[in-house]
């Protein structure tokens, strides 16, 4: 047992040499879209804007692996499918999923929400962001 425990802390040492997930620079914002009210934009950036921007906020739990690579795995995949510092610039933008997934729950993920409480949302936010996501995007049944 003693041997586990001193092969386990060994390893956990060795990884924090391995450079994924270190690199916490934020982008410049390229350009945003047309948000239908100031106040959209600050309930999204609250709730979403950590990892659907290049206005990040890194913990700094978020330099120590292995969890430095899942959150910097995650901000680059939330980027990637729907990013809006980089909007009209990346060819893939997901807007009009945004508030499909907001009223179904999936966004912002539980495990999100635990390690950043500040980003929970009550009701009536919910209820401005997700019409306010479908003023500012459309959303998947009818196109802005």
């Amino acid at each position: 047992m003693k041997k586990l425990f001193i092969t386990i802390i060994i390893v956990l040492i060795l990884i924090q040499f391995i450079p994924y997930g270190k690199n916490h620079t934020n982008p410049k914002v390229i350009s945003e879209p047309n948000w239908d009210s100031n106040q959209t934009r600050a309930l999204f950036m609250k709730a979403c804007g950590n990892c659907h921007s290049h206005e990040t906020k890194w913990p700094s739990y978020s330099t120590i692996a292995p969890i430095s690579w899942l959150i910097y795995h995650d901000v680059m995949e939330a980027r990637e499918h729907f990013n809006v510092s980089a909007w009209g610039v990346q060819e893939k933008n997901h807007g009009k999923d945004a508030a499909k997934e907001l009223e179904k729950g999936s966004m912002p993920p539980l495990l999100y929400l635990l390690a950043h409480p500040e980003a929970k949302l009550k009701d009536k936010e919910k209820k401005e962001l997700i019409e306010g996501l479908k003023k500012t995007f459309g959303s998947e049944n009818n196109s802005l």
